[in-house]
């Protein structure tokens, strides 16, 4: 099954700061594997497939280092479609000196690292769904040692040549505030399943029984406070919603709920209590 890709609703698209966008570029092409869509002097679409924008980065005016211990990002992830496609990628980290954390999810296998601005970067490869574990609604995820020799036999023989055109932006990992107000808002709100929960300190939230599409964590603190505007972090994130009926659904639940909600350029924009922006599509 497709978990991002219509009926299901995920997130599409990421929008980063950062301090020097040439730098930022080179990295997420060379590194990463991205192609440039557009680029200006201050921002930059990046694709897979050449036509979907999957990451936007962006460098503000006036600029600022990212904070430390406030809310905004923990990581982005990026989804490849297959298991060789991971160990290709590790062949290529190891070439390029990358420095990789790294985790066996049960659910998924996954490489972590970060971009020249701290941002947090997943890549991941899936499990077969039919190997997920449910129980009362709730996905068994782990945190295990990833068996890099194991993957690493996958690896395929052209090796990495950059993000398979079928690669999508998996989930977005977010620093929030407050887990109670949290909740209510991305699930009365914004109509996505808590489908595991990490004791009181995080949530995992999805539609379509995926293991999750957003995660949610108070690991910055409980009342963590909000990075200023024009630091290096998230922007924004984009979810994307099956049909025009949903999203007014949607927009109507979050005004009942007090979150306040515009209307820029057509799209629909709020922010979760922790002030992440997210933009609504369809």
């Amino acid at each position: 099954m497709n978990f991002h890709q219509k009926p299901i609703t995920f997130v599409s698209h990421v929008h980063l700061k950062v301090e020097d966008l040439i730098r930022s570029v080179q990295f997420y092409k060379e590194v990463v594997g991205f192609t440039i869509l557009e680029q200006t002097k201050t921002l930059a679409k990046l694709t897979a497939d050449g036509k979907n924008t999957l990451l936007t980065i962006e460098q503000p005016e006036d600029v600022l280092p990212q904070q430390g211990r406030t809310t905004g990002l923990y990581h982005f992830a990026i989804l490849l479609p297959k298991r060789s496609d991971l160990a290709d990628f590790v062949y290529h980290c190891v070439e390029r000196g990358i420095r990789l954390g790294s985790s066996d999810h049960l659910v998924s296998e996954a490489l972590y690292f970060h971009d020249p601005d701290g941002n947090g970067i997943e890549v991941y490869t899936d499990r077969d769904p039919s190997t997920w574990i449910w129980q009362d609604q709730q996905v068994k995820m782990a945190v295990d040692p990833l068996d890099f020799e194991d993957l690493l036999k996958q690896g395929s023989r052209h090796g990495w040549k950059g993000l398979p055109k079928d690669t999508v932006m998996g989930h977005i990992h977010l620093h929030v505030a407050d887990l109670a107000t949290t909740e209510e808002f991305y699930r009365q709100g914004l109509g996505f399943e808590v489908v595991e929960r990490f004791s009181d300190q995080a949530l995992f939230i999805s539609t379509g029984k995926y293991h999750h599409h957003i995660g949610l964590n108070t690991w910055n603190g409980v009342g963590a406070p909000r990075p200023v505007r024009n630091s290096v972090g998230l922007k924004c994130y984009t979810i994307k919603y099956p049909d025009k009926a949903t999203l007014q659904k949607v927009a109507t639940n979050l005004k009942a709920i007090g979150a306040k909600v515009d209307v820029k350029e057509g799209k629909l924009i709020t922010e979760d209590p922790s002030g992440n922006q997210i933009i609504l599509s369809i």
